[in-house]
């Protein structure tokens, strides 16, 4: 009994060796790179034959007012995300939850989660299609109709509403799987305890429902506090215009600028490191923070 034991442990570290050499090889062998940060990086002397720079390349970027610029606007969109897209999911899943027909409940989880399923290039693609200006086909009706163009993609504060909604349209699906799942796990039990004593529908979700999700919700507020700092390239790049360019010139396209476009690689990985450092220190002191209020974390 015991050796099928063991070869049954030695099976699943075997599965699970596959995809930790997949996590090493794309994830933290790529981290040797992050040396050309430190140095005068010459793509022709590589690594070993560059020289040594130390903190002048970080020095050099934090005295540039574009990457100043981009890392405000990082934290703002970043900021709309968590303060309009954190309650978003919570909001549907409870809405979700009060559904009695199956079907229309499985119908709507789907329509929801589906936008998750298409990458920002396509989404992207399809908003700019839809809300451009001219030959968007939301101005065309609008247009036809004898409406005057709204700039959705032209304007700076037009442009970040419409930026939010789409990104709320494409992640908030997710996010209420993860809390309908959530809610499976309350016990029916309460909610009938609590209509025998005479409580109403909003006094069950304020009691119940919501404590009974709270420690996800606790989980996820943590990991997008984490992610601060963090934006993909996609979304403002596709989106983003030059008449916009004050709101959509964020972190990821300021290395994708530096680092691609200028071929000033040392630049680019020390404007990386910069923001994985700081969204490591935001995802440390947001999981402290909730371990100290609620004594719940993600370790």
């Amino acid at each position: 009994m015991r050796t099928g034991r063991l070869r049954s442990i030695r099976q699943l570290y075997l599965l699970l060796s596959v995809p930790l050499l997949v996590l090493f090889v794309f994830s933290y062998l790529p981290m040797i790179g992050l040396i050309i940060a430190f140095q005068d990086y010459n793509i022709f002397k590589g690594f070993f034959g560059s020289k040594w720079a130390g903190l002048a390349v970080f020095k050099e970027i934090f005295r540039m007012p574009s990457f100043w610029a981009a890392l405000r606007n990082t934290f703002l969109l970043n900021g709309l995300n968590l303060a309009v897209g954190f309650p978003a999911p919570i909001i549907l899943a409870l809405m979700l939850n009060e559904v009695r027909g199956k079907g229309i409940k499985r119908t709507f989880q789907s329509t929801m989660y589906l936008p998750h399923f298409l990458s920002w290039a396509i989404i992207g693609s399809l908003a700019v299609e839809l809300l451009a200006d001219n030959t968007g086909l939301v101005n065309v009706f609008i247009k036809s109709h004898g409406g005057k163009i709204i700039p959705f993609l032209s304007e700076r504060w037009r442009w970040l509403f419409t930026y939010q909604g789409i990104w709320i349209w494409q992640n908030a699906g997710w996010g209420t799987i993860i809390y309908l799942s959530s809610l499976t796990a309350i016990n029916p039990e309460l909610y009938e305890a609590a209509e025998v004593d005479g409580a109403g529908r909003w006094r069950k979700i304020w009691s119940i429902t919501l404590p009974g999700i709270s420690s996800t919700m606790v989980v996820l507020l943590i990991l997008q506090v984490g992610r601060i700092v963090n934006i993909s390239f996609e979304q403002p790049y596709i989106m983003g215009n030059d008449l916009v360019r004050d709101f959509a010139d964020v972190i990821s396209t300021f290395v994708y600028r530096m680092g691609i476009l200028s071929a000033r690689y040392n630049v680019g990985a020390a404007a990386g490191l910069f923001q994985s450092v700081v969204g490591l220190f935001f995802l440390l002191t947001a999981n402290t923070v909730a371990r100290k209020l609620t004594d719940t974390g993600i370790w």
